[in-house]
């Protein structure tokens, strides 16, 4: 299927339902392809993190200590 970029940004969830039931969606502009839209298989997607980072290691400025009252003001 091939759609203007208008016609992309008008209806943009019809265009990713089209998409999730398998169809490649070709974008437009002033008659010349600029983008695809295609499913993706879960392969191609990378794991992304759900819990907590860690640690976070913040550089030493050399700022002085501030009490959370002094940061208050």
């Amino acid at each position: 299927m091939e759609l203007t970029a208008r016609e992309f940004t008008h209806c943009s969830a019809q265009v990713l339902a089209a998409v999730e039931r398998g169809e490649t969606i070709t974008v437009t502009v002033n008659g010349t392809a600029v983008a695809r839209v295609m499913p993706i298989s879960h392969d191609d997607v990378l794991p992304c993190p759900t819990g907590p980072m860690g640690a976070i290691q913040l550089p030493d400025l050399g700022l002085p200590e501030l009490t959370d009252g002094e940061l208050e003001r």
